[in-house]
């Protein structure tokens, strides 16, 4: 009987295969070819499950955003079950900080995505985060919530406050991303905004990110 194949669990192994190589080369120069060679297979086969290599990318960074979520709800989970809005929006914003090898290959992509889609008619409009505003619904919601128990700075605008954090880690990754800055300094210069927002009171449980 003939061996049934996955086409799900192929796609994701030639997922895999871009990552590595645009990870190691940059997405701009990833071709199918070099991502057929990386996942072991052949160009036909590439093309038969993606067609283009916009299609592809797509796909690709689709997967990559999934497991960073995943990432995302694990640095969560680790902070407890009731941590408290300081705590869950700092685990947030680490979460994002290039600090491994895999937050490091996300922030890579993310950004080379960005700037090809700037030049890219195809990408541009696919773009592969289904919700952009999540992260921004999300901290802004928490700040909302710290608001609402007294644990805010007075005066404080949890959306700009929210878009303002989310803005200052994706810089700061970045920065980390170019050799500017250490982990530990980006660290470091979120938890001190984060101190004067919630006017230096940490929540009990705590994150050490």
């Amino acid at each position: 009987m003939p061996k049934l194949v996955d086409h799900e669990e192929r796609r994701a192994g030639i997922a895999e295969a871009l990552i590595r190589v645009a990870g190691r080369r940059g997405l701009h120069a990833v071709g199918m070819r070099d991502v057929a060679a990386e996942a072991g297979v052949s160009l036909r086969l590439v093309q038969y499950y993606f067609q283009t290599k916009e299609k592809l990318l797509f796909y690709g960074l689709k997967h990559l955003t999934d497991r960073f979520t995943a990432r995302v709800g694990a640095r969560l989970r680790d902070v407890g079950d009731d941590p408290g809005p300081r705590a869950t929006v700092e685990a947030l914003l680490l979460a994002a900080l290039p600090d491994d090898e895999e937050s490091r290959t996300f922030h890579l992509l993310y950004t080379s995505y960005a700037v090809l889609s700037v030049t890219d008619g195809a990408l541009a409009a696919e773009p592969f985060v289904e919700n952009p505003d999540a992260a921004e619904d999300a901290v802004t919601r928490l700040l909302e919530q710290a608001r609402e128990a007294g644990l805010l700075a007075r005066g404080a605008d949890p959306r700009a406050e929210a878009i303002g954090l989310l803005a200052m880690s994706a810089g700061l990754g970045t920065a980390i991303l170019v050799g500017q800055r250490k982990p530990e300094s980006a660290v470091a210069v979120l938890r001190y905004h984060l101190d004067r927002l919630f006017e230096g009171a940490r929540d009990s449980s705590g994150t050490d990110g």
